[in-house]
């Protein structure tokens, strides 16, 4: 964490600021080249499951996802970070069953679905990161590696996962530093601008080689036909923002207030980091940003308004206050620049 820092976000209660949030925000081309920054783009953060769509690629470049005929919605749910609704677990349920593997398999910790109570049964299948578990077990059948291990940083599968995330984010391997994730596959440590570079190659992945653009696209257009299930059908940023452009935008969240958006086909990566790790510091801040820069349309913005909107409401819908941005944190207007 950088501590210099800029206030991304103000929250204001009446006429006072109650809560600010600092962070960065880094807006890049498919090079890797800034267009905009505010903060530190160069800060290491943790992309968490910001990086799903990275760890993705051995699945396809493989040829296990070909192998086991897996659809675009299993595609699209190894990129996610889902509620455990019925409509993922039924697709990595399928997954599972063309592996000849069962839920203990699984080695992501169990979960509760979203949007149920303390008490509901928690299951590995639920758990939010069960369709990335469930292609990288599809890898290791592919290869004949050893199901049992395939989270150990060491094994076939996670050392191709580090060398796809470290080649596609332009990340020299030696800097490239491990943890442990929630689900307990092995997490990332990066600068936010190499993260911000990542993402834009996913969405505009030309560049790259016709295996790994393949691989790509087949990622962007699965989570564009199949967007619920990359999220969630009950207030999901990524879902609600990849359904109202149409998949124009490849969005993913990432733990503790990271979030990257990559523009199909517009050579253009954005991520948002938030120091304090609270989320509510980036809804509207990175609607603004994505309208600023010309890939959100004022109609788009619009059907996004619970997610965008500025102004502060109680329980019972009584406006309290507002949310404001820090100086010079926003891009210049595309009209504007």
């Amino acid at each position: 964490m950088d501590e210099s820092n800029p206030v991304l976000t103000r929250l204001w209660r009446g006429s006072d600021v109650e809560s600010v949030h600092r962070g960065a925000v880094v807006i890049v081309d498919a090079e890797g080249s800034i267009i905009h920054a505010a903060g530190d783009p160069e800060q290491l953060v943790y992309p968490r499951s910001a990086t799903k769509s990275f760890q993705a690629l051995p699945l396809l470049e493989s040829g296990a996802a070909d192998a086991f005929a897996l659809p675009p919605a299993a595609i699209a749910l190894a990129i996610a970070s889902h509620s455990g609704e019925s409509i993922h677990t039924a697709v990595v349920g399928d997954v599972l069953r063309s592996l000849e593997l069962d839920e203990d398999a699984l080695r992501c910790g169990p979960q509760r679905p979203f949007h149920t109570p303390a008490g509901t049964p928690e299951h590995r299948i639920v758990n939010n990161c069960s369709g990335k578990h469930a292609g990288f077990l599809a890898v290791a059948r592919h290869l004949g590696a050893d199901t049992a291990t395939y989270l150990d940083p060491a094994s076939t599968v996670q050392q191709m996962v580090f060398e796809a995330v470290a080649e596609i984010c332009s990340v020299d391997p030696a800097a490239l530093e491990t943890a442990v994730d929630g689900c307990s596959a092995p997490t990332f440590r990066m600068p936010l601008r190499s993260l911000a570079t990542g993402i834009a190659r996913v969405a505009n992945p030309d560049a790259l080689g016709d295996e790994r653009a393949a691989a790509c696209r087949r990622m962007t257009s699965a989570a564009a036909e199949h967007p619920a299930l990359v999220a969630g059908t009950r207030h999901r940023l990524c879902t609600d923002l990849m359904t109202v452009t149409e998949g124009r935008l490849f969005a993913k969240i990432g733990a503790e207030a990271v979030y990257v958006v990559g523009a199909v086909g517009a050579d253009r990566g954005v991520a948002v980091k938030v120091d304090d790790g609270a989320d509510r510091g980036y809804n509207a801040l990175l609607l603004e940003v994505l309208a600023r820069v010309g890939l959100l349309d004022r109609s788009e913005a619009e059907r996004l308004d619970s997610w965008g909107s500025t102004v502060r409401r109680n329980w019972d819908g009584l406006e309290i206050g507002r949310i404001t941005f820090g100086d010079d944190v926003l891009p210049a207007a595309a009209h504007d620049a």
